[in-house]
């Protein structure tokens, strides 16, 4: 069986280094047999990937992408806790999405999480999600994701 690293690569997609918070917490914190992030915004190389409302001036597949992000950045504050292969379970995906009054697609845009989380780590990756519609994030970010994995 090959590595969570290994399947990511697969896909064409790395865990990047963590992100330094932008305000008073920590990437991450294992307590126990668990592992909880913060949440997690969709930085690559510093940047936001895009930034509005879903449904306005970010599209639902833009924000989809954003999620995929989220999930990969989720990963790296994972990985200051624990190796990726010492992931039993994703227990818990949180996914907070700014968008217009409109728009109801919350759980396609957190599909992007949680599809890649299955490919990653297969049946284990399987979680339990909410998919939240708000007005605002920081930085302005369409998308923000949090994660609750099991660790052993």
């Amino acid at each position: 069986m090959s590595s969570p690293e290994e399947r990511l690569a697969a896909l064409g997609l790395e865990v990047p280094e963590v992100a330094a918070p932008v305000a008073a917490y920590v990437p991450a914190l294992r307590t126990g047999d668990y592992v909880y992030t913060s949440g997690q915004l969709p930085f690559r190389a510093g940047e936001l990937l895009a930034s509005g409302k879903v449904g306005g001036a970010v599209t639902p597949e833009e924000a989809f992408a954003c999620a995929q992000q989220c999930v990969l950045n989720a990963l790296a504050a994972i990985r200051t806790q624990v190796p990726l292969d010492q992931v039993k379970r994703v227990v818990k995906v949180v996914a907070f999405v700014a968008s217009v009054p409109d728009f109801t697609g919350q759980p396609g845009v957190a599909n992007g999480a949680s599809e890649l989380l299955g490919e990653v780590f297969g049946e284990a990756g399987r979680h339990a999600r909410s998919a939240v519609g708000v007005s605002v994030l920081p930085l302005d970010a369409p998308v923000e994701v949090e994660m609750v994995v099991e660790v052993g």
